[in-house]
């Protein structure tokens, strides 16, 4: 496939967009591929992480990934989700856009939809909230990367009886986050990851913005054509 790296960053230019999706199914890999690509063809590319991203989101997001949350209220970590992304809008994405950057996620509300509307928080309710954080500011596009939670387990090198143990290192091996303790969102059970996956599927029928699902199975190469023909295919 012949990618013409100028037209579409063009075509991103002051766009804000999203990769999101289950845990191993390789956001943060799609993410510096395409950034790399788009600054190949002189765009001028912002790259950031929800939660964290500023000083105040990383303390935030020490508290929401680094510690067991099983006696955390479901609306108190939703509300700190929102306080995170709120200061990396205000600080980061907002003041990027105005300048007609392109800003690249990781994650961004709809892992908020996803993985606490698995823990029984009404997604719907997730809108209304991110509506308050973050304003008119929404994504112009998000890309859920599918895959289904055993495969993405297998590509973090955890085993899906693992379920509730910490696992130490990230699909590349590396530790999750430098100086931390391992992801209390990818401690959770085989059963919470499947539903997961499908509140990932699902955000279409109610998100604000444009929301594809790319199938996420293969090679990252395979993955990569298939993300970069969905970018040359959408309106935005």
């Amino acid at each position: 496939m012949t990618i013409d790296a100028e037209a579409l960053s063009r075509k991103l230019a002051g766009k804000f967009v999203v990769f999101d999706g289950p845990d191993g199914s390789g956001k943060s890999t799609q993410r510096a591929m395409l950034a790399d690509l788009l600054a190949s063809g002189g765009a001028d590319v912002v790259s950031c992480r929800d939660p964290g991203g500023t000083d105040i989101g990383d303390r935030i997001r020490s508290v929401l990934l680094d510690h067991d949350l099983s006696s955390m209220d479901i609306h108190c970590e939703t509300l700190l989700f929102m306080a995170s992304r709120a200061q990396l809008l205000s600080e980061v994405i907002r003041p990027a856009l105005e300048k007609r950057k392109t800003v690249l996620c990781d994650r961004f509300v709809t892992s908020t939809c996803a993985y606490q509307g698995a823990a029984g928080y009404d997604p719907k309710r997730v809108i209304e909230l991110a509506q308050f954080a973050i304003g008119d500011c929404w994504p112009d596009l998000t890309v859920i990367l599918d895959v289904d939670a055993e495969q993405g387990f297998e590509r973090i090198g955890r085993k899906p009886h693992h379920a509730g143990k910490h696992r130490q290192r990230d699909a590349d091996g590396a530790m999750l986050f430098e100086g931390s303790r391992p992801d209390a969102m990818e401690a959770r059970s085989i059963d919470f990851h499947r539903k997961v996956r499908q509140m990932f599927l699902d955000v279409r029928e109610y998100y604000p913005t444009t929301v594809i699902a790319t199938d996420a199975r293969g090679d990252v190469d395979t993955v990569y054509h298939r993300v970069l023909e969905e970018l040359q295919r959408v309106s935005l």
